[in-house]
């Protein structure tokens, strides 16, 4: 691979606000995932807070005028923190969807953030429509003696599915998520682990496991990192964003990165920002190439309107009228969409990372 990557975001605008008469969202209608129906028809599945911080996920059909996206129709709720594993007492709920279409699967699969006694867990539900999930429950990380721990003991975050299948570990086909382990240096680091802000590590599934029952699509081996913070933009932690596209390259995956920020408030400020990094086609773990500044920054007035936090939060991707749209959350309160383009430029942030 010898030509640097040449993708970019560009702005196009937010298509969904709270609906402030709408106690369910009061908080806000944001971070949402994508997906095109068995009708035809593209909707998403936004994450909605009600006032005491309890979220839900709430479908809508994506308004279109031509490519154009407009807007959304709100429709009825798709997941309900109904689980006691979804739930804090009174606060709580299923957060920040990501949905992956799988063809050998004929699925969407749907990871997602379960805020119970325990903090943030990754959980997994499937639908053959987008509308109508299943749920499979909370991911299960296998112990690895390799690492001298037990993830399950640590929250986890920011988990998305390849769409297909990959080489795992040992050679064999796999289905592979990234996530994001949320370490707590009072419990110990795994062993190699010398870094304790949150990165990206990749687990995988055995497709011929899958096969025998889809429910063992929630018992992940193999865990292995990808990508420690690495720029100023990121330095405090980054996630995965959507689910990664294939690219000519190899596996784009559009990110989030966290910085800190001193002001004049007692605390610092956090900013959320785009990034991108391509991954090895052959060995998913290996980055290739990565964006050493943010794609899309918290710029506009929306953006910026938090006062700890100034929020670009990518989630999914999407290729609609041959346009492919990222949508990201504005501020903990909005979905906002850029365009993501190939374009080569004398200003690219892209860079080679040394294997």
């Amino acid at each position: 691979m010898s030509d640097t990557p040449v993708y970019h975001l560009r702005r196009v605008g937010t298509i969904m606000s709270p609906d402030l008469d709408d106690p369910m969202e009061f908080w806000g209608s944001f971070n949402p995932t994508v997906g095109r129906c068995p009708d035809g028809h593209w909707r998403l599945l936004a994450r909605v807070t009600a006032e005491g911080n309890v979220s839900r996920l709430r479908l809508a059909d994506i308004v279109l005028d031509g490519t154009r996206l407009v807007g959304v129709r709100r429709r009825g709720v798709a997941l309900a923190p109904d689980e006691a594993w979804e739930r804090n007492g009174g606060r709580g709920g299923v957060e920040d969807p990501r949905a992956t279409w799988v063809d050998q699967l004929g699925l969407f699969v749907l990871t997602y953030t379960a805020q119970g006694h325990n903090g943030g867990r990754a959980a997994l539900a499937i639908s053959e429509d987008f509308q109508h999930w299943r749920r499979l429950g909370p991911v299960h990380f296998a112990y690895l003696p390799a690492l001298a721990h037990d993830i399950n003991m640590f929250p986890n975050k920011d988990v998305v599915m390849f769409p297909e299948p990959v080489a795992g570990p040992d050679g064999q086909a796999a289905f592979a998520f990234l996530h994001r382990p949320m370490w707590d240096p009072a419990l110990g680091l795994p062993a190699g682990v010398e870094d304790p802000r949150h990165g990206i590590w990749v687990s995988f599934v055995p497709v011929r496991k899958v096969a025998e029952d889809i429910s063992n699509l929630v018992y992940f081996g193999g865990h292995r990192p990808v990508a420690l913070p690495r720029y100023p933009y990121e330095n405090f932690k980054i996630g995965a964003g959507p689910p990664p596209i294939r690219v000519p390259e190899g596996w784009l995956l559009i990110h989030h990165g966290v910085s800190q920020h001193v002001t004049e408030a007692p605390l610092p400020r956090l900013d959320y920002a785009a990034g991108a990094m391509i991954l090895d086609a052959e060995d998913v773990s290996r980055v290739l190439y990565r964006t050493a500044e943010p794609l899309l920054a918290p710029e506009t007035q929306l953006e910026q309107a938090g006062i700890d936090r100034h929020i670009v939060f990518p989630t999914a991707l999407a290729e609609i009228g041959g346009r492919c749209y990222l949508f990201y959350g504005v501020a903990d309160r909005h979905v906002g969409v850029a365009e993501l383009r190939a374009e080569a430029r004398p200003d690219s942030p892209w860079e080679a990372v040394a294997s």
